[in-house]
């Protein structure tokens, strides 16, 4: 991959000695916070002659990798979106990393979404630090930021206190290590706070006793806790930072290094088998059996396929047969469409180290490190790599269904020919976009997770794949029912030569009731209908049926009787007859016997209690039947994504679960409607309930006009 013009050429390929010099730390925090800005920063303070490629407030959509070495440590740093459309690219990296750096605006408050993202990883036990960024934005306050921090995230405590002048930030010192005295009453109200909170969690039990005596502390054994509850997930420091000038940058790279956990400190995912047992024994050591991951997928116009990969166990070589393990579908429960189940056998093409848009070539990766692999070509996002002689599969990160579809079209004859084969390439990249072909409609159909998501995708279809597409609005799949009982006669007569094609039945149709499907029975008598040709009659019946009656949509719930018939002994066949049951059955449609069905869904919405209001509301504009409600914790359904409480945090309120059944075509639009009455602290499910009765100002413009 081609480095970017104005870059420094690229630092050497880090290649650590074991797993305990490995810091892997992923950049996380809402759109707009900096973490783009960090990332380019503490390479800047890395790398001599690094220069910033990114603006500060570009909008990051995909998840970057970068691997330098910073005194003897190998840091893979990743850096994610801050927009939600892109969670698949925030699950990758937190799957990648073993620490995280939220990255908090002093300008901005803490949203729920951020909140719920720190008990995300308060359940898994990964340890994390909180950089603020922003401080020399007028009205900012790092003071207030803490406690908008510690509201939102639980004990998260203050470990270096800004210096500023003329109101920009100058420098960053240490409230245990450096000298705090001037810095006014709240930093030493700070620093109070932190030395009670470290001494409440050190290991000398007497230590405690000392400070309330009044006794002297040693800073360094503080310091040296401080620490060790950083790497253990249960101390939270805060430190002020400015990405632009590189203040507080060196402070934050301390941390990272002496502070955040190597590879083998953090728990391993589940390991199974390809049918399912357990695998015990599996550790972050390079001599053991191979288990690795691709936590990414991407496509170079110049090197072909690349992988991010991170090696959870032994190591990974170039030229090496893998056993690739492709699973996703058994652990969400159903089949994922371009994530089939696989397990295939390939070799490990060239291997790299990532930074940023390029990458440098290794020889070998081993555990607990990051690589980029070229040429996987059985291996998706999500697969198992692992030894032929002992296949298993990682556990993959689960992530939310995308809920929001968007219909394409190529545009071209010529786009229609590359169409299919690249958007099998973007669902197979991407795990948060699911494909299907509405054969009924005659629409290909990409769900998709927001319109920022959507935007992406076909700038991708066009600028990687050279695909154009246009978009057209998503059109559901109704269905046709008879709701009053008819009775008609289906004629087939033809005669121009030789043999004749000739039938005659007369149908009966009845309603059934919603979800019986479709019945056929047969009341001849007296042989009006020869034996050999009421099972053609059948076959008519429901080939029709298929196709519709009235408005080209499948018909459902009646049970249709043939009664009586004519056949002639010469003229009538087979097809004969199949074409005579249509005519009955068209013959028998119109606005007074045929009505159209609407899919309605059960919707579970999870929001914060301060937006139960406006989402309850919008639920019933949509003509939306709320069943009931029930009070949750945070993340515990509706497709939230946090799946704990955790840390303590104080919370500004609670969250509620709301039970609905809403129209299908109501919901076309629903997670970008959703994102706004609730804030952005909304999440819902849905899934198929039942069909009823379209509205007939609704059906009155679907239905044909001489049929009205």
């Amino acid at each position: 991959m081609a480095k970017t013009p104005g870059r420094s050429e690229l630092p050497p390929a880090p290649a650590p000695d074991s797993a305990s010099g490995i810091r892997n730390v992923v950049l996380v925090g809402p759109g707009g916070a900096g973490k783009t800005a960090l990332l380019e920063a503490l390479l800047a303070a890395l790398v001599p002659g690094h220069r910033a490629a990114l603006a500060e407030h570009v909008r990051t959509t995909t998840l970057v990798a970068a691997a330098v070495q910073s005194e003897g440590v190998t840091l893979n740093l990743l850096d994610t979106p801050g927009f939600p459309d892109f969670v698949g690219e925030l699950r990758a990296g937190l799957r990648a990393a073993d620490a995280a750096v939220f990255v908090v605006s002093a300008a901005d408050d803490v949203d729920r979404t951020v909140s719920l993202l720190w008990r995300e990883c308060a359940a898994v036990g990964m340890p994390r630090a909180v950089a603020v960024t922003h401080l020399d934005q007028p009205r900012s306050d790092f003071a207030e930021t803490v406690q908008r921090c510690r509201r939102a995230f639980g004990d998260v405590r203050a470990t270096h206190w800004p210096v500023t002048g003329q109101g920009r930030l100058t420098d960053v010192t240490g409230l245990l290590t450096g000298d705090a005295d001037g810095l006014g009453d709240d930093a030493a109200d700070a620093r109070s706070a932190l030395v009670e909170s470290v001494i409440e969690q050190a290991e000398d039990d007497e230590l405690l006793d000392r400070y309330l005596e009044g006794g002297a502390i040693d800073v360094e054994a503080l310091v040296a806790d401080v620490r060790r509850a950083v790497c253990l997930g249960t101390f939270f420091p805060v430190l002020p930072v400015s990405p632009p000038t590189g203040v507080g940058v060196e402070q934050l790279l301390g941390l990272v290094r002496r502070a955040f956990p190597d590879p083998t400190v953090h728990p391993l995912p589940d390991v199974t088998t390809p049918a399912g047992r357990a695998v015990a024994g599996v550790t972050c050591d390079p001599a053991q059996p191979l288990v690795a991951e691709v936590v990414r997928t991407t496509t170079d116009p110049y090197v072909g396929r690349l992988s991010l990969v991170r090696v959870f166990s032994g190591t990974l070589r170039v030229d090496e047969p893998v056993h690739v393990s492709g699973h996703l579908g058994d652990f969400v429960g159903h089949d994922v469409p371009g994530h089939p189940s696989h397990d295939d056998d390939e070799r490990v093409g060239p291997l790299g180290s990532p930074y940023l848009d390029a990458h440098r070539p290794r020889g070998t990766v081993t555990a607990g490190d990051l690589a980029l692999v070229s040429k996987l070509q059985r291996a998706e996002t999500s697969d198992t790599l692992s030894s032929p002689d002992r296949p298993v599969v990682v556990a993959p990160w689960l992530l939310p269904e995308p809920q929001l579809p968007v219909a394409v079209r190529a545009a071209t004859k010529s786009d229609d020919d590359r169409l299919a084969g690249a958007l099998a390439r973007i669902v197979a990249e991407d795990v948060t976009v699911r494909m299907e072909h509405d054969a009924e409609n005659d629409q290909i159909v990409l769900w998709t997770m927001g319109q920022a998501h959507v935007d992406d995708l076909l700038a991708r279809l066009s600028e990687r794949h050279s695909v154009t597409v246009t978009s057209e609005p998503y059109r559901t799949a109704l269905r046709e029912t008879f709701v009053r009982s008819c009775r008609s006669q289906g004629r087939h007569v033809k005669q121009s030569g030789g043999h004749g094609q000739y039938a005659v039945c007369t149908l009966e149709v009845e309603p059934l009731p919603r979800g019986a499907g479709v019945e056929f029975v047969d009341r001849v008598v007296g042989g009006s209908v020869p034996r050999q040709f009421v099972a053609s009659v059948e076959k008519g019946v429901r080939a029709q049926l298929d196709r519709g009656v009235l408005t080209g949509h499948p018909v459902v719930d009646v049970r249709v009787t043939l009664v009586d018939g004519k056949a002639h002994s010469v003229d009538s066949s087979d097809v004969a007859f199949q074409t005579a049951a249509a005519i009955a059955l068209k013959d028998a449609a119109d606005a007074s016997t045929v009505a159209l069905l609407e899919p309605v869904d059960r919707v579970c919405v999870t929001t914060a209690d301060e937006h139960l209001g406006a989402v309850m509301a919008d639920l019933r504009g949509r003509r939306g039947h709320v069943v009931g409600t029930e009070p949750v914790m945070a993340g515990s359904g509706g497709g939230s994504p946090a799946s704990a409480a955790g840390a303590g945090a104080d919370t500004d309120g609670g969250w509620t679960l709301v039970h609905a059944e809403v129209p299908a075509a109501e919901l076309s639009r629903y997670p970008i409607d959703l994102r706004s009455v609730s804030h952005g602290t909304g999440s819902f499910t849905r899934e198929p309930l039942r069909l009823e009765l379209l509205p007939p100002d609704r059906a009155r413009d679907l239905l044909p006009q001489q049929s009205r």
